[in-house]
C-alpha cells in the first residue's frame, strides 16, 4: 500500500511516543494527520466537536483518546493540552461560502478560539510547540506568482480575514511570550476523508451521479491543489522541525490549475465527456482568481516536497467517492444551498 510503503518513509522516527493534540483531528486535514501520526507511533490526542468532522475517519484507530469539544471553552481546551509535548492546531469553520452569513461564529471559531488553544498552551508549562494550520486564502489573489511568504495578505472572505487574524495573534503571541509556534499555510488540499462541499467534492458528485452536464461557477479561476497525504506530512514535520522554529511556510505543488481543466480531467479520469454550463449563481462574491504556491520555505525548512501528482491523487480521491457517498452536516444555511441541496 501507498500509505505504508510510500508515506511513512517521509516522517523522522523522532515522532514515535510524542504526546500530540490534534484540534479538528477528526476533520478533513486533521484526519489524514492524527491517522499519520498513528502510524509512526505517536501519542495522539483529538479534541473536535465534530460539527463537521467525523469519528469514522479516525476510529480505526483504537489508541486515539478522542476529546469532543470547543476550542473557545476555556476549561475543555486547558485539559486537552494538559501533558501534551506539541499542539497541531486544525480546528476551524472551513467554508467560505458559510462566513458570508455567519461572520461573527468565524470569528468566534477561527480567530478567538485560536487565542484560547494558544494561550492555554503557553499556559500548559508542557505544550513545547505550537503549530498554527493556516490557509492560502489569506493571501488574497496572486499579485505574482509563485506566491511565497512575502506575499502581502490581502484576503477575499471574512473565512480569510478570521484565519489571519490568527495567524497574527499566534505570531504576536510567540514574540510576546518567545513561544515556540509555527504557521504553516496549505494552499487548497484534497483527497479522501473531504467533510465540506470543496470544489474537487463537488464536481466529482455531479460527475458520479450520472449527470450529463457539470453545472459550475467561475471556471477560469486557478487554484494549487495538494494531495492530502502531501500537505498533513508538512504539518507533521512542522511539529517537530527545528528549522521551522517561528517561520510561516507555505505548503503547494506549485501548479495552478484552472476549474475548467480541473472539470474536464476529472472527466477524463471517469471516461466522461466534460459538458459545462456556467451558473452565475455559484459566483463568489470578491473571488480570488489566482492561487499558486511557492514552497521553496518548505523544502529548506521543513525538507518537503508534494509526492502525489495531481491525476494520480484525483484517481485516488473519485475512488473513494465512489465507494463512499458522503453528505454535508453543517448548522448553517443561506448561500451553501446550492451546494447542500439534497444532501444531508
Amino acid at each position: 500500500m501507498r500509505e505504508e510503503n510510500g508515506l511513512n518513509q517521509h516522517l523522522p522516527d523522532e515522532l514515535t511516543g510524542l504526546r500530540i493534540l490534534v484540534t479538528g483531528g477528526a476533520g478533513f486535514i486533521g484526519s489524514e494527520v492524527t491517522v499519520q501520526l498513528c502510524r509512526r507511533g505517536s501519542k495522539v490526542t483529538v479534541l473536535d466537536d465534530f460539527s463537521s468532522g467525523k469519528i469514522e475517519y479516525i476510529s480505526s484507530h483504537d489508541d486515539i483518546t478522542v476529546i469532543r469539544g470547543d476550542i473557545c471553552d476555556r476549561d475543555k481546551v486547558a485539559d486537552a493540552v494538559k501533558d501534551q509535548d506539541v499542539v497541531v492546531h486544525l480546528a476551524a469553520l472551513p467554508f467560505i461560502p458559510d462566513s458570508y452569513y455567519y461572520p461573527e461564529e468565524f470569528f468566534r471559531v477561527n480567530a478567538m478560539g485560536s487565542i484560547n488553544v494558544v494561550w492555554q498552551c503557553i499556559q500548559s508549562k508542557s505544550v513545547e510547540r505550537f503549530v498554527q494550520v493556516s490557509s492560502s486564502e489569506v493571501y488574497g489573489t496572486a499579485l505574482y506568482e509563485p506566491m511565497n511568504e512575502k506575499h502581502p495578505t490581502l484576503p477575499h472572505s471574512t473565512y480569510a480575514v478570521s484565519k489571519l487574524a490568527a495567524d497574527r495573534a499566534v505570531f504576536t503571541m510567540h514574540k510576546e511570550h518567545g513561544y515556540p509556534v509555527v504557521i504553516v499555510r496549505p494552499f487548497n488540499s484534497y483527497g479522501p476523508r473531504v467533510t465540506q462541499p470543496y470544489i474537487i467534492p463537488e464536481i466529482a458528485s455531479q460527475l458520479l451521479s450520472g449527470q450529463d452536464t457539470l453545472t459550475l461557477g467561475n471556471l477560469d479561476a486557478v487554484r494549487d491543489f495538494t494531495y492530502v497525504e502531501d500537505t498533513a506530512r508538512a504539518i507533521i514535520l512542522a511539529s517537530i522541525e527545528k528549522r521551522a522554529l517561528g517561520e510561516t511556510i507555505n505548503v503547494g505543488s506549485g501548479r495552478g490549475v484552472s476549474i475548467r481543466d480541473l472539470a474536464i480531467l476529472m472527466a477524463k479520469i471517469l471516461e466522461r465527456t466534460a459538458n459545462i454550463r456556467i451558473d452565475r449563481n455559484r459566483f463568489r462574491p470578491y473571488d480570488v482568481n489566482r492561487l499558486i504556491c511557492d514552497s521553496k520555505q518548505a523544502r529548506e525548512r521543513l525538507n518537503w516536497t508534494p509526492t502525489v501528482p495531481l491525476e494520480q491523487g484525483l484517481r485516488i480521491t473519485l475512488d473513494w467517492l465512489r465507494a463512499r457517498p458522503i453528505g454535508y452536516r453543517s448548522p448553517f444555511l443561506g448561500w451553501p444551498r446550492v451546494y447542500r441541496s439534497g444532501r444531508s
